[in-house]
């Protein structure tokens, strides 16, 4: 029987790059096909105005950025699907805290095979860090070459082990979201000086060009939003992510002394 058990899910490297580069072949073919449809356009001319109250039209004429930032969304709404099936699976099944009673209630008794079959039922990170420790706890509680001292290290190293294993898997990819963040709304303001560069280039030599001065204005206020757009709804959900984490590693850590400190009382 394994000691130890890891958690798998969420993209891997390979997966996320390619994840990357098909939501910027998205982003491009959605500024393209959906917002450049003609149908967008007073008389069908994409060249032209957008017609009035049209937002896939006054999309398009945010330029050549646009396609990055619709990029940047799709991205942030693929890793936050990702890492929202990820953590849930890592949860387990059942709440947390009812298994951790559980598993000292077990401990208390002595039931160490009905404990992993508990952590069997249960799965996910916790479980399996629990896992580890109650197989653990039946192979060094009656190893006679070790002293108390020596076999409570070890059991403390095995659940060190273990809860290092699930970390990674916990962490993954939510680097693509913290970056997110701040390019998206770095690609924005580079948008958003297109934009003003534009509008400044309408007002020049005398009487401003009043399209030319509304499309660099549009430009620049389309820019800014998506751009401020993808990067909130970034900090929130690496915020909330980040959060459950924590509460995962917290649990992790409360389980693993709870039983250490069952085995230092057991063992001689």
């Amino acid at each position: 029987m394994s000691t130890k058990q890891k958690t798998s899910g969420g993209f891997s490297s390979l997966v996320a790059t390619i994840a990357v580069a098909l939501c910027l072949v998205a982003g491009i073919i959605i500024y393209m096909q959906v917002l450049g449809n003609p149908d967008n356009f007073v008389g069908g001319n994409v060249e032209g105005e957008p017609k009035e109250g049209n937002f896939l039209g006054i999309a398009h004429k945010g330029g050549i950025i646009v396609p990055f930032l619709i990029a940047m969304n799709l991205i942030v709404i693929v890793f936050s699907i990702e890492r929202f099936v990820t953590l849930a699976k890592a949860g387990g099944k059942g709440r947390t805290d009812k298994f951790v009673e559980d598993i000292r209630e077990k401990l208390e008794n002595n039931q160490i095979e009905e404990a992993i079959a508990s952590c069997d039922a249960q799965q996910g990170s916790l479980a399996n860090v629990v896992r580890a420790g109650l197989v653990k706890f039946e192979s060094v509680a009656n190893d006679a070459s070790k002293d108390k001292d020596q076999k409570v290290e070890t059991m403390q190293k095995e659940l060190e082990e273990a809860t290092a294993l699930e970390l990674p898997m916990l962490s993954k990819n939510l680097g693509v979201l913290s970056t997110s963040a701040s390019v998206s709304t770095l690609i924005g303001l580079i948008g958003t000086v297109l934009g003003m560069i534009k509008a400044f280039a309408a007002m020049a030599g005398g009487a401003p060009d009043p399209a030319q001065l509304a499309t660099g204005i549009s430009e620049a206020l389309v820019n800014t939003f998506l751009g401020i757009f993808a990067s909130t709804i970034s900090i929130v959900v690496y915020n909330l992510f980040t959060t459950k984490i924590d509460g995962n590693t917290y649990a992790m850590d409360e389980a693993s002394y709870s039983i250490v400190q069952s085995f230092a009382s057991k063992v001689k």
